[in-house]
């Protein structure tokens, strides 16, 4: 039986740096879950894995298309299965570590995904209406058809809430009633976590520290590369409140303050996806409980020790401050 491990959480809480360790325990190779990471020459932005990282451990799903792609979820799925497949054909042990919850779920549970060309008509249709009216009206749209869904996206996420408002009225179904398929591996679901402070902590330090290794001059050297702010690639963190500061809208301290806080309220919405009472998560404390006892549940995992889902979940101090609901 072909095997999955999958490293899921907040963003900041030390995902890739758990996957690269036990990559390099367990003989793997790490398949990104990160909606941005596809994306070549975006890298500070994206917090890729360094050069050095990436020498150490075979990456996959990393800079595979241009900011100006287009790229779905269906694309993202595909490409995934393949990866997995391959690693586990080599009798090495794939990794998925990613925080996109569309896209990890996708994978891990085999959404079977309406393959919906994107309607440019409508699309524009729906951006005009957002310009105009602001998003309130298409996410009270998309809340009535499709709660579960909107309760997952964020309505000031304009990209995100149009597309799903596209599907919704061209299925006429719901995007969270899709059908599925069990993927043909094991997984074992990793979550990592921390309490808000110790988490809001290591985003702030994280984003200095892209500031540090240059993150305005690779914005910049996108715009000479004729990417501008109004691609999909374009709007996220970090590129968006750089770009005003670009603009001379905003000083730079501002859009940093912007880029962390942003940040924060991001990582909140992803406990939407990946959630503490979910059992099918092992779910550790970054700040409370020891790497080792991560290892030690992957290498039962990997002898092939029954172990069900969810099962080894340690106590997790302080979750109680995080807003897990919609």
């Amino acid at each position: 039986m072909n095997r999955l491990i999958s490293i899921v959480g907040p963003t900041g809480v030390g995902k890739s740096r758990l996957a690269l360790t036990l990559a390099q325990t367990f003989n793997g190779e790490v398949v990104g879950g990160d909606s941005r990471q596809v994306y070549r020459a975006m890298d500070i932005g994206t917090d890729k894995p360094t050069q050095e990282e990436l020498s150490l451990v075979p990456h996959h799903l990393l800079d595979i298309v241009n900011p100006d792609d287009p790229f779905s979820l269906a694309q993202y799925q595909g490409l995934a299965y393949q990866a997995i497949e391959d690693i586990n054909r080599r009798q090495k042990l794939p990794i998925l570590a990613g925080g996109t919850g569309q896209y990890v779920w996708a994978v891990l549970e085999g959404w079977c995904i309406p393959r919906i060309p994107p309607d440019l008509k409508l699309r524009a249709s729906l951006e005009k209406q957002a310009a105009d009216e602001g998003t309130e009206q298409l996410y009270r749209e998309l809340l009535k058809a499709n709660p579960e869904t909107a309760g997952k996206i964020d309505p000031r996420n304009v990209r995100r809430l149009i597309r799903a408002v596209e599907i919704t009225r061209r299925t006429k179904s719901k995007i969270s009633g899709l059908k599925k398929t069990e993927p043909s591996f094991r997984r074992l679901i990793i979550g990592l976590t921390a309490d808000r402070p110790e988490l809001y902590r290591r985003i702030d330090a994280r984003v200095d520290e892209m500031i540090k290794r240059g993150l305005v001059a690779e914005v910049e050297k996108l715009l000479k590369m004729g990417y501008d702010f109004t691609l999909p690639a374009m709007s996220g963190i970090g590129y968006r409140q750089i770009g005003s500061y670009l603009r001379n809208e905003i000083t730079l301290e501002t859009a940093v303050t912007k880029i962390k806080n942003e940040t924060h309220r991001f990582a909140r919405q992803q406990y939407n996806w990946f959630r503490l009472e979910d059992e099918r998560i092992n779910w550790f404390d970054v700040a409370g409980q020891p790497e080792s006892a991560i290892v030690k549940l992957v290498s039962r995992f990997v002898t092939g020790n029954t172990i069900s889902e969810g099962t080894f979940t340690p106590d997790i101090p302080g979750n109680d401050n995080f807003e897990t609901g919609r």
